[in-house]
């Protein structure tokens, strides 16, 4: 009974359960470790990485450590395996055991048993541990002891323990060197003894000394141990070390290279040919000409398809790095060679019409990459080369439906969308060739072809209107089951078909998709497909295909998310009908796009749940609201010049101000209104980016781009009304040159500079206001309204999910009561946090940093009101720690000196890799009460006392005056 309530506890999803829950569910725990059973106790053991996870403070870890090293130190053998997983599935939280002395004492007392197998499982329960113990000189010597055992099981937990020690602690490793080496060297060693000790040399790069060592001893051995396993045992040891130490790469690469060519036998090849793919991801600047040269001469040389293709691999991963550099430009002295004759570009263009699709696939790549970065007078034959190569590759991998065919497929896809990004001259031919292949192709190959058309219209929207017919044409004959496979093809083609009519869908269109939803589409493809409408800004699709999937759902939760995407979708199409010149037309319909959105702010809040609270969902739309309210407000503020003109006497008015703006009467008012509302706006657009640490670089994009219009409305205020002789344009002089990766933002940029151009050529003119300003005004919010808005993809989906959980020490009893503290003391407050991942942690960016903030606020004050310095009353402290294992702590020393009760809030930010902050949270607040002294109270009272003891003055005549 009490293991179910522990694991009813343990298998639920979400965070957030109190301290006392876990405390319950560790004693719940213990009461099956304590059982009679030992099947309770084993299942009691299993569970606890599952606490862990649900509760990952030093607190509780301890505390479960504790227990299972009871349990190891008094249980059978299989209680100690169980321990042992437990242990090596929680590496992470090791460094979390307080009392690491305690428990490692527990663990230990097992190795004086007289059973070697219960030895053996300590050996490997201290090689475990060694990222927390590398140092302790009992668990040493005991290794060291174990390696001499006659008991092979006892040996092999000893080299693994002796290689975990061996990565962890410098003395260890220059300690065991010798003694491994021994052992290697040593006749009465068995074989498969050796091949087990010879990887623990991998780890002995501590310094130069000890590595130079390792490496004399491994190639004594490369040379005295010529069999097979030996060789490659030792060959990828020496490859490890030399990654590891990195000055011995260039040694090594010319090693593997060495047996890559000379050594017969193709266990050797393909563990030389692993080898060098592992340094030319490590260190492709370090592979010389000669080096690649070698390597493509085996390649040349070698009559085996799967060697080929593993020295290709190698290649294609040096292509694509400086490497291939180094290659096409000799050092001096050197001749240089046509690139056409290079031994590199007869591979390539060779294996390019392999009879093997995946050689074929990297000679394709190697040919691309080359075209792509080396520049060269015979660059248009290479052109023409990689591009047929290309073609005839696709060709055969669209035919064919096979797992294999089809990762060729997309990696040919890539290397072609890669070449048009470079040479966009050739993608006219490249679109027409691929929408022939749509026609023919499988269905698995079509989706992977729609990726790739999409990907290049993207890039290069002019190809959009050619490839639209074919496209559609299509569309209505694809499709003729509801097979997971056709309904991917859906997806992809309607992705394809939004790219390409660039958010401007005809009737036509839009009802061939539709007729094609309705016969073979389930909901969930529907869906995928409203929410690419949305994307690319086709609002009146996707608005129908929303309303017709309200219906179709389970859950209130899903309908209200459903109908507020409808409401979206209706707000956005009513701005789409907006003309140039017609403001009151445009101030109707930003009115009924704002009543939609309430509408679909009220629906959306009702979606939300605990689990799911849609908080960046909620922030985007109230800003997308408050930024409408404020270009409707614009508008009139600027038609305010035609129905309330300027008093008669606003010039004298001006004059006896000084300011010329005073001859235009209230508008000038209005006008610094409005510009500090999207000052404002543009600040909240920058806190919403500053908090979405987990979104997808194009909604951060979009945030960017919704700031920097609010920023270009005040300015475009500034610059033409308040302030025009100061007004500068220099700083968004480089609009025009920023490189572009969406239709979306393609056409704000263009507003941008459209609106900067007009503005520019109007400032300095007509002072103060005139009808032109105001009319440049208004025709730059209606711009900016004509661009359809793109929900990104963070609005519907959150591909990375990363959270912090904070504790404070001490913490009060109850969460209403505050925690005392004398006033002539500091107080120490311990922050302990821990990261939290999703399925997919560190996608887009990582964390590199946590910043904590710690601020105090006296909220009430007691006691006498005596004169302190003003910087005792507050405290702000902060302070960057760096995670480990996703586990941080640290201290803050804070001063209340003043009585009362202080508000103590403890803030987190993030800091990722690049240096930017981001305000991720949480806020953990506490309440401080600071209380007098003993000491201080009992001294204030004798000084009351005396002052109260004090005889009382004579009265007397003078006494009075």
């Amino acid at each position: 009974m009490a293991l179910s309530t522990a694991r009813s506890f343990l298998s639920e999803a979400g965070y957030g359960e109190q301290e006392l829950d876990a405390n319950s569910a560790l004693m719940e725990l213990d009461k099956g470790l304590r059982s009679g059973k030992l099947g309770e106790q084993c299942e009691a053991v299993v569970l606890f990485p599952k606490l862990f996870q649900k509760y990952p403070f030093p607190i509780l870890i301890n505390s479960a450590f504790l227990k299972l090293a009871d349990i190891f130190r008094l249980g059978n053998n299989f209680l100690r395996l169980c321990v042992l997983k437990v242990t090596q599935q929680s590496e992470k939280h090791l460094e979390k055991i307080l009392n690491v002395d305690e428990f490692v004492k527990r663990v230990f007392s097992v190795i004086h048993s007289n059973d070697p197998v219960a030895r053996a499982i300590t050996l490997r329960m201290l090689g475990s541990l060694a990222s927390i113990i590398p140092d302790r000189k009992n668990a040493h010597h005991s290794i060291r002891q174990s390696l001499d055992s006659h008991d092979n099981v006892e040996v092999e937990a000893a080299i693994y323990a002796a290689a975990s020690f061996s990565a962890q602690s410098k003395d260890f490793a220059a300690g065991i060197c010798n003694k491994i080496s021994e052992m290697i060297q040593g006749l009465a060693t068995p074989v498969d003894l050796k091949l087990k000790l010879i990887p623990m040399l991998q780890h002995m790069h501590h310094n130069a000394s000890l590595a130079s060592g390792s490496r004399e001893l491994l190639q004594q051995l490369v040379n005295s141990y010529p069999s097979t396993p030996m060789v490659i045992v030792t060959l990828h040891t020496f490859t490890q070390l030399a990654a590891s130490s990195l000055i011995d790469i260039p040694k090594q690469l010319q090693l593997l290279l060495q047996y890559l060519k000379d050594d017969p036998r193709k266990a050797v090849k393909r563990l030389a040919i692993q080898d060098l793919k592992l340094l030319a991801k490590k260190a492709p600047h370090l592979w010389l000409r000669d080096n690649t040269q070698t390597l493509c001469e085996c390649a040349l040389g070698s009559p085996y398809t799967s060697l080929k293709l593993g020295m290709l691999a190698v290649l294609s991963t040096l292509s694509g790095t400086i490497a291939i550099k180094q290659y096409f430009n000799p050092g001096l002295g050197s001749a240089s060679v046509p690139l056409r004759l290079t031994d590199l570009v007869k591979l390539a263009q060779e294996c390019c019409y392999h009879s093997n699709l995946a050689v074929a696939a990297h000679g394709v790549g190697v040919l691309t990459n080359i075209a792509i970065s080396c520049p060269d007078q015979d660059i248009v034959q290479l052109e023409q080369d990689t591009v047929l190569g290309v073609e005839a590759l696709l060709t055969l991998c669209c035919q064919d439906s096979s797992p294999g065919a089809q990762a060729c497929l997309k990696r040919t896809l890539t290397s072609l969308v890669c070449l048009l990004k470079s040479r966009p001259h050739l993608s006219q031919s490249a679109v027409e060739f691929l929408l022939g292949q749509l026609q023919t192709s499988c269905d698995e190959a079509r989706a992977l072809v729609c990726h790739a058309l999409a990907a290049i219209a993207s890039h290069l929207p002019v190809l959009g209107d050619g490839m639209l017919g074919a496209l559609v044409d299509l569309y209505r004959v694809a499709c003729h089951s509801s097979t997971d496979r056709q309904q991917e093809l859906l997806v992809s083609l309607a992705t394809v078909i939004f790219v390409a009519s660039q958010t401007s869908l005809s009737a036509e269109v839009k009802l061939v998709i539709k007729q094609q939803l309705q016969n073979v589409a389930n909901g969930w493809t529907v869906y995928r497909i409203a929410r690419q409408a949305s994307r690319m800004g086709c609002h009146d699709l996707s608005s129908d295909l929303y309303q017709s999937l309200r219906t179709r759902v389970a859950s209130e939760h899903f309908y209200f998310w459903l109908n507020s995407l409808k409401e979206f979708s209706q707000a956005e199409q009513c701005l789409s009908h907006v003309e140039d010149g017609n403001y009151s037309a445009a101030m109707s319909a930003i009115a009924e796009a704002l009543r939609s959105y309430q509408k679909g702010v009220a629906s959306l809040t009702a979606a939300s749940t605990p689990l799911s609270p849609l908080s960046f969902q909620c922030d985007f739309v109230k800003l997308r609201i408050d930024t409408l309210q404020a270009l409707s407000q614009l508008v009139c503020t600027c038609n305010s010049l035609k129905t309330s003109p300027p008093p008669a006497i606003a010039t004298t008015v001006a004059l006896g101000s000084g300011s010329e703006l005073q001859r235009c009467g209230r508008i000038s008012m209005q006008m610094k209104v409005s510009m500090d509302e999207f000052k404002s706006l543009a600040a909240r657009y920058g806190d919403l980016h500053q908090s979405s640490f987990d979104a997808d670089y194009a909604t951060l994009r979009n945030v960017e781009l919704q700031q920097q219009s609010c920023l270009l409305v005040s300015h475009v205020i500034e610059a033409l009304i308040l302030d025009p002789q100061t007004a500068s344009f220099q700083e968004y002089g480089t609009l025009g040159s920023v490189q572009t990766q969406s239709e979306y933002e393609r056409r704000m940029m263009s507003v941008f500079n459209h609106v900067l151009e007009e503005v520019e050529g109007l400032s300095k003119k007509h002072p103060p206001v005139s009808y032109l300003h105001t009319g440049c005004l208004c025709d730059a919010v209606i711009a900016l309204l004509k661009v359809p808005m793109s929900f990104q993809r963070y609005f519907f989906q959150k591909l990375q999910s990363t959270s912090i959980k904070l504790a404070l020490s001490p913490s009060p009893r109850t969460p209403s009561e505050p925690i005392p503290v004398q006033s002539s003391q500091q107080l120490s407050l311990k922050v302990e946090g821990v990261v939290q991942h999703g399925s997919t942690p560190g996608l887009f960016r990582k964390i590199q940093s946590v910043c904590l903030n710690v601020t105090s606020v006296l909220q009430s004050k007691t006691g006498t009101d005596l004169k302190i310095p003003l910087d005792t009353k507050t405290n702000e402290i902060e302070q960057r720690v760096e995670p480990h294992n996703d586990y941080f702590s640290t201290q803050f020393l804070l001063n209340f000196s003043v009585l009362g009760t202080h508000a103590v809030a403890v803030e987190a930010s993030v800091v990722d890799e690049s240096g930017i902050e981001w305000k991720t949270g949480p806020r953990v607040a506490v309440s401080v009460k600071s209380l007098e002294d003993p000491y201080s109270q009992q001294l204030r009272q004798q000084q009351q006392q005396q002052s109260g003891a004090q005889p009382a003055p004579q009265r007397s005549v003078y006494g009075r005056f």
